[in-house]
């Protein structure tokens, strides 16, 4: 049956999701532990066929898994680090912004240096990348608020810096051993370098591509991968890697056509993140999500786009209200997520910056909610809503950088 709504707010539960099809023994008995009622949608639960037979747009509701196609990419993990947080966000903070910037320094220099026909700086590379992975190792938080904050103003700078910082953290995440991770940032910072090949009005184009602008866009992966092997100092494997990440696990990705495990791990995470990363951003030929639903479109597009439990890993790692984001709690006031609580992801840490009334808050108000702080009328503190960027009148950079 389709659970449908609760006796209780959901953010009180375990389930990642408003509204689920009850099809484990293990949903049930968590469904009885925090329930005594629930409320079932008769129009998607009664004779649901096998999932597996079910596609995008069938009974109504979103997309379904699909069975997979082989083992998962997951299974190619052989070691596997734990790491420890070392420093708090407070603490991390500023040294993640002397990364940041001098990340940020460095791709300015090598697009620069692209646009003039000049070679890549590999040693400033391995630098930039070197500060950012000890960063997050230290502690991830810090660098994903950088990542989901800065602005920089030139979009390709931005996405590159925002995608390497997700799948550095991500790799931390999946205990990826140290150079694994190195190798993860270096591929999110220059997987799209061939995008400076590609004509201002194409790649920026407000409305639809036609064909032939289509495939001057997917040319930029043979244009990445060019640069990289013309690029001394660069690990040999990183020219295949960055031709990955618009590969789809049922084979509609570009430019070969691989599918499920042929994608590999490397290429599975970045294509997963270079598409959550898409979907939180202005793009002028798609709608802007917050980041829960973004996660939440990824999570229907399982062993259909993406390999289903490596979404399933990313879901549980980015937290459905990740570090950045802008929520509304149950007390009408407005903040912004700043630490996960890696025991219960629905009960992160916020700053609180506008009160019930739209206003300012100052000083702000800092909340931990694994700690149960109550709200003015007594009731605990919960997140209502995730905001999209932009929804209220606050720029969040202002309180971090």
């Amino acid at each position: 049956m389709f659970i449908a709504e609760l006796d209780r707010p959901w953010t009180e539960t375990p389930f990642l999701y408003q509204g689920f099809v009850l099809n484990t023994d293990k949903q049930l008995e968590a469904l009885k532990k925090y329930c005594k009622k629930v409320y079932i949608d008769l129009d998607k639960g009664p004779d649901l066929p096998d999932r597996s037979q079910l596609q995008a747009g069938d009974l109504g509701g979103p997309p379904r898994m699909l069975p997979p196609l082989g083992p998962s990419v997951l299974t190619t993990i052989k070691t596997r680090v734990t790491y420890r947080q070392q420093s708090t966000v407070n603490e991390e903070l500023p040294v993640a912004k002397t990364a940041q910037k001098q990340a940020e320094a460095v791709l300015k220099e090598m697009m620069s240096n692209i646009e003039a026909g000049k070679a890549l700086d590999a040693t400033r590379v391995q630098e930039a990348v070197t500060s950012m992975t000890d960063s997050v190792v230290r502690n991830p938080d810090a660098m994903m608020l950088l990542a989901k904050l800065k602005e920089t103003g030139t979009h390709a700078l931005d996405r590159a810096f925002s995608v390497s910082i997700y799948m550095l953290t991500f790799g931390r995440f999946l205990q990826l051993p140290r150079e694994q991770l190195d190798l993860l940032c270096m591929l999110g910072l220059l997987q799209d370098v061939g995008m400076t090949a590609i004509p201002e009005e194409v790649a920026h184009k407000d409305g639809l591509l036609t064909k032939a602008e289509v495939m001057v866009c997917r040319s930029h992966i043979a244009h990445s991968a060019a640069i990289l092997r013309a690029t001394p100092g660069l690990p040999p494997e990183l020219p295949a890697l960055a031709s990955l990440h618009h590969e789809r696990y049922d084979g509609s990705g570009y430019p070969q056509g691989l599918k499920g495990d042929q994608i590999g791990l490397f290429g599975s995470i970045a294509g997963l993140v270079d598409c959550f990363d898409a979907m939180i951003h202005n793009r002028p030929y798609g709608e802007v999500y917050s980041p829960s639903n973004a996660l939440n479109q990824l999570y229907n597009s399982r062993n259909i786009l993406f390999d289903g439990p490596l979404v399933e890993q990313f879901v549980q790692c980015i937290g459905i209200f990740p570090v950045g984001s802008l929520v509304e709690l149950n007390s009408g006031e407005v903040g912004i997520v700043i630490a996960q609580n890696l025991a219960r992801r629905l009960l992160p840490r916020v700053m609180v910056v506008l009160d019930a009334k739209g206003n300012p808050l100052r000083p702000q108000l800092i909340l931990d909610l694994m700690q149960q702080p109550k709200a003015a009328s007594g009731v605990p503190y919960r997140i209502k809503r995730t905001l999209e960027q932009g929804s209220v009148p606050i720029d969040p950079s202002e309180f971090f950088l």
